[in-house]
């Protein structure tokens, strides 16, 4: 069922529309699928047949940079070659491990996705890059292979040049989680972005959103306009193109550095079938994908504000935390986490001119509000996190009136953390996360509220950057849980007004996108925990 005809509603009110329409509510969940079989599960690995491939180098478990070197001083910066782009790979988009249950077997990999199902699909545009063809190829992370679906023609050399692009297959979310699935595949794009960024801090490198590509020029670069190539199979939508820069290197000039002579190459590769059988169809998605589609807009970057460093963070190395990164599915109910590792959280997500939020030069649009359960020291209750000074009067005229906004004792002096109420608000958690368990029994959960209505009018591709954002946000958290010995896990499914009416929210001035939660896990000892390749061992103690 169609939101409305195309020319009855704007971009703008197609937007809005979606949004309403797959909200979850206490009464019904947004329209989705009614029954489902897992062993007809999209194939979440995409191949092009027929395009050379090539074998990529395992080194990550050889990689001595530690994880508070990405954020208080990169490491020397490793070479831009083959080998760089294959730990890049390996460390952002590559696996972390198989597991296994009884008969079934599954993947996990470094960024994570709604339900485990991977929309994300990974392009490397190159230029002069030791080692490899200039041109297009593309990731095929459960063999840890490029397939080159692109020969650039030959020119004289230069300086090496590399590009991300990030694309997604609605048609993988969309068989679970039906009209909502446009949402968790823009979520992912954003935990794809965090992944991508550490990798590339691990590296000594940066990586940076390329803003002022159209949506059209993003599917050209990434090979995803050309019909016969796709010809009867889900289609990929075009998402985000990010440049890769070795920390020496000169920023990247977006419009003047980009191949753009691809057209002239020589092309391979027919991207392969993912579900031969099908049994829904949710045209509401390729509406708002339409109505959402990047543009070649003005855009005026804006200046990060100057913070304190982050305090430490522990001697704990890149690799392991990056690959050692998992989903928590239950938590201890009775531990409570230390405080400093809780501030030491929240100030992470603060925007600094450093990683992971220098990979785009935008003020923050999501700010969270938090269900406190055990923290040492912290009085349960509901908290909030303004990210931008702008924010907090925004947010005070917003939600209710009779919130207390109470500095908290003991928090680092830059970090704006209030006390709204003090209550056991275990049971709310739980109920406006769909009734998940994992929301109560955290240290903590926590629902990150956007600043919405008023960016998208003015430019509905907001949609997709402010989720983008939301998931950037849970990726810092997952990293974050891990290197402190504990556990995250994003939650997609909530109950949208619900908690707005809990807040106080009457408008769309702020909407809440994305749901988050973390404490220490318990561990499952019926599931095995296999290497990811033959040849990597596990860098992981904890599986």
């Amino acid at each position: 069922m169609n939101i409305a005809a195309p020319e009855a509603l704007s971009a703008v009110d197609t937007v809005l529309a979606y949004h309403a329409r797959t909200k979850h509510t206490l009464a019904r969940y947004a329209p989705g699928p009614e029954t489902l079989d897992w062993d007809a599960q999209p194939d979440p690995f995409r191949v092009f047949a027929g395009a050379p491939r090539a074998a990529l180098p395992l080194a990550a478990h050889k990689l001595e940079t530690r994880f508070a070197q990405i954020h208080d001083g990169p490491p020397r910066p490793a070479i831009l070659n083959a080998d760089g782009l294959a730990l890049l790979l390996e460390l952002s988009f590559g696996l972390a491990a198989w597991k296994e249950l009884g008969p079934d077997r599954w993947a996990l990999r470094c960024n994570p996705s709604s339900g485990n199902l991977h929309p994300t699909e990974v392009y490397a545009l190159t230029a002069h890059v030791a080692g490899l063809a200039d041109g297009l190829h593309h990731y095929v992370s459960r063999d840890h292979v490029l397939e080159q679906r692109c020969g650039a023609p030959g020119r004289p050399g230069g300086v090496p040049r590399l590009w991300i692009g990030l694309s997604s297959v609605h048609w993988r979310e969309a068989w679970k989680y039906g009209e909502r699935a446009f949402r968790y595949c823009q979520l992912d794009i954003g935990h794809a972005l965090g992944a991508l960024r550490y990798a590339a801090g691990a590296l000594g490198w940066r990586a940076r959103v390329v803003e002022g590509c159209d949506a059209a020029t993003l599917a050209t670069l990434m090979g995803l306009d050309r019909p016969a190539d796709f010809s009867g199979v889900e289609q990929e939508d075009a998402d985000v193109l990010v440049a890769i820069e070795p920390g020496a290197m000169p920023r990247l000039d977006a419009e003047g550095l980009i191949p753009r002579d691809l057209a002239e190459g020589e092309w391979a590769g027919r991207a392969s079938l993912l579900d031969p059988h099908p049994l829904y169809r949710w045209p509401i998605i390729a509406e708002v994908s339409r109505a959402t589609r990047t543009t070649a807009a003005p855009f005026a970057p804006a200046a990060l504000p100057p913070l304190p460093a982050l305090a430490g963070t522990g001697e704990g190395r890149a690799a392991e935390i990056l690959l050692g990164r998992r989903s928590a599915q239950r938590f201890d109910s009775r531990f409570e986490m230390p405080r400093a590792a809780f501030f030491r959280m929240l100030d992470a997500l603060l925007p600094r001119a450093a990683a992971p939020w220098d990979i785009w030069e935008r003020m923050p649009g999501l700010h969270p509000v938090l269900f406190v359960h055990r923290v040492e020291g912290l009085a349960p209750g509901l908290y909030a996190l303004p990210r931008c000074e702008t924010a907090d009067s925004v947010l005070r005229a917003a939600l209710r009136a009779d919130f207390a906004w109470e500095p908290v004792e003991g928090a680092p002096a830059h970090l704006p953390l209030v006390r709204l109420v003090q209550t056991d608000c275990r049971g709310v958690a739980r109920t406006v996360s769909c009734h998940q368990a994992i929301a109560s029994d955290s240290c903590f959960a926590m629902s990150m509220l956007a600043q919405f209505e008023a960016p998208i009018r003015a430019d509905p591709a907001r949609y997709r950057q402010l989720h983008w954002e939301a998931g950037l946000l849970g990726h810092v958290l997952y990293l974050e849980a891990e290197a402190a010995g504990l556990r995250g896990t994003g939650i997609g499914c909530f109950f949208d007004d619900a908690l707005h009416e809990l807040l106080g929210l009457a408008s769309l001035e702020f909407q809440t996108l994305y749901h988050f939660t973390v404490g220490r896990p318990l561990s499952d000892d019926r599931i095995s925990t296999l290497p990811a390749y033959e040849g990597r061992p596990m860098l992981s103690a904890r599986g």
